[in-house]
């Protein structure tokens, strides 16, 4: 089975000073991000959003991959990126988060900054301990997507979960949670008053561990958790934009 309609990477390129690396969540697909990415190219930023490995087509897919893939996708396209941009910053949703926190900690200041957007590091139900075991068992549960307070908005996902593929995300979240003190770069971090999903304690993980001297927290009022497509989308795009302009400009100045 091909791509899902809709669920294609996308890309625009504009100027040679600054790009932009969009990473979609867990079960999701870059249509969560294209308003995203079609507000930082108005603003003249190079943006890539890849399409992660197992996602876009069918759910059992995703089980027949694991976070490495899924890193490897967004580290590619940031290299990509490294080569082209003079200033690079990166953005996520949910466990584009993960992966945006994740490539924070390798590259360092080759990053000049990243937003992060109802970011996971962590699940406290009892049954995330269970993954490992519960994937060799069970293929997938109900589907974690779709949750947006906005009416008439839905999000491009899979209907069910897929158990082996959360539990190597699992893996990934005890990673990036053990090396959020090599988060350096500035931050913005956007999360939902109410997120059905990602728990605020995830929120409060990241706050707490990184390094970074610079960090702007934004609560989102009025969006649950696929907040780009949510009544509160435009203060992530004017933010995003404000943040990448403020601090490329700060890049420059100790270049």
């Amino acid at each position: 089975m091909g791509v899902l309609a809709g669920a294609e990477p996308f890309g625009h390129t504009g100027s040679a000073e600054t790009g932009f690396l969009l990473c979609h969540g867990f079960t999701g697909t870059p249509a969560s991000m294209r308003a995203w990415g079609d507000h930082l190219a108005e603003a003249g930023f190079t943006v890539r959003c890849p399409l992660l490995p197992g996602h876009g087509t069918r759910w059992p897919d995703l089980n027949r991959t694991t976070w490495q893939d899924w890193y490897g996708a967004v580290r590619e396209a940031l290299l990509e990126l490294l080569s082209s941009c003079k200033t690079v910053f990166v953005g996520g949703l949910s466990m584009g988060g993960t992966l945006t926190l994740r490539l924070a900690e390798e590259f360092g200041d080759r990053i000049a900054g990243i937003v992060l957007v109802n970011p996971s590091v962590t699940r406290l139900k009892w049954d995330t301990k269970l993954l490992p075991v519960l994937g060799k068992i069970v293929p997938s549960v109900p589907a974690i997507a779709n949750d947006i307070k906005k009416p008439g908005e839905t999000e491009l996902a899979y209907p069910r979960t897929p158990v082996r593929a959360a539990a190597s995300l699992a893996k990934l979240w005890a990673l990036v949670r053990a090396d959020l003190p090599k988060v350096t770069q500035p931050v913005l971090l956007l999360h939902s008053a109410v997120d059905h999903v990602v728990e605020p304690e995830n929120s409060r993980l990241v706050l707490a561990g990184v390094s970074s001297t610079d960090v702007t927290e934004v609560v989102l009022e009025n969006s649950y958790h696929v907040a780009t497509q949510d009544n509160d989308a435009d203060v992530i795009f004017t933010r995003s934009v404000e943040f990448a302009k403020a601090h490329a400009g700060q890049a420059e100045e100790t270049a």
